[in-house]
């Protein structure tokens, strides 16, 4: 086989030595290395309405909005793969709940020059980063593009997603979520705990106070792994120093952890959930 170039991101390329490479129109932190490219912010009158892509924003988050990278960018990039060898492509993305990206995607799969497959992750950050990696894997290893499509599938599956907000702001400003949650945690001074669910973000539990919504994130990652051979990410955002705390804490206390990577989330989910997040994805095939 020829040799095999992985670069994890959102787009898999299978042809002649297949491989992983960049799409635009990811997500934020898809890949376990960080942002990757595509995503296109509206700093609003911060910047004086200047756009950027994600990996070039250093802007204020409380003044930005996202946009879906159009159809054309997912063109060309499809186009650049089919010139460069490849024969079929899979092309996983951030929840069609949360985000407009996967519609310019299939958009620009219908005309382009080798099959696509779009596969809906349901998911965000390594929630996506997971089934990426797993698809990439299968891609490294000679598998037919059925059956990389079907790794990716299966690692959805076996994934799951937690995460702590420090306000409910954020969501509540970019329509991630209601109205009744975001004053109900403002008036209580309730710290969140949410999820994805079905592709959407939903609150889990409401937590008196910071301390305790990190504890029981912990508790919450111990409880789904049992004893499973599980894979687990730390994320967050502006919060360094809780998610290694919590990181040290998960070493200890999950008995079939095999890999544990901390990550810190783009400027896209940035926009959504404001500094302090605290996330993590656990995924295993016997979830």
């Amino acid at each position: 086989m020829a040799g095999v170039a992985v670069v994890p991101v959102q787009v898999i390329a299978q042809g002649p030595g297949p491989r992983v490479t960049a799409a635009g129109g990811g997500p934020s932190s898809g890949s376990p290395s960080g942002p990757s490219g595509g995503n296109t912010f509206d700093a609003g009158s911060f910047t004086g309405g200047r756009a950027f892509d994600e990996g070039s924003f250093t802007g204020d988050l409380a003044h930005a909005t996202t946009s879906r990278p159009a159809p054309a960018r997912f063109a060309a990039c499809y186009s650049d793969l089919a010139s460069g060898g490849a024969t079929a492509i899979v092309s996983i993305h951030v929840s069609g709940e949360l985000s407009g990206t996967i519609e310019s995607a299939r958009t620009a799969a219908r005309d382009a020059p080798v099959p696509v497959d779009v596969i809906d992750s349901r998911s965000i950050a390594m929630g996506l980063g997971y089934p990426v990696l797993a698809a990439a894997r299968a891609a490294a290893s000679g598998a037919p593009p059925d059956e990389v499509a079907a790794a990716a599938r299966r690692c959805m599956r076996g994934t799951r997603t937690f995460f702590y907000v420090d306000t409910l702001d954020y969501l509540h400003r970019s329509g991630r979520i209601g109205a009744a949650a975001s004053l109900f945690g403002s008036a209580l001074m309730i710290k969140p705990l949410l999820h994805l669910a079905d592709g959407r973000i939903s609150l889990l539990e409401k937590v008196r106070t910071s301390s305790r919504a990190i504890a029981r994130l912990e508790d919450l990652a111990v409880e789904v792994a049992g004893e499973r051979r599980v894979e687990v990410a730390v994320q967050h955002l502006a919060a360094r120093e809780r998610a290694e705390a919590l990181a040290e804490r998960l070493r200890k206390r999950v008995p079939g952890l095999r890999d544990l990577r901390m990550v810190e989330v783009g400027a896209v989910i940035g926009a959504h959930v404001g500094p302090g997040l605290l996330g993590l994805t656990i995924t295993s095939p016997d979830l």
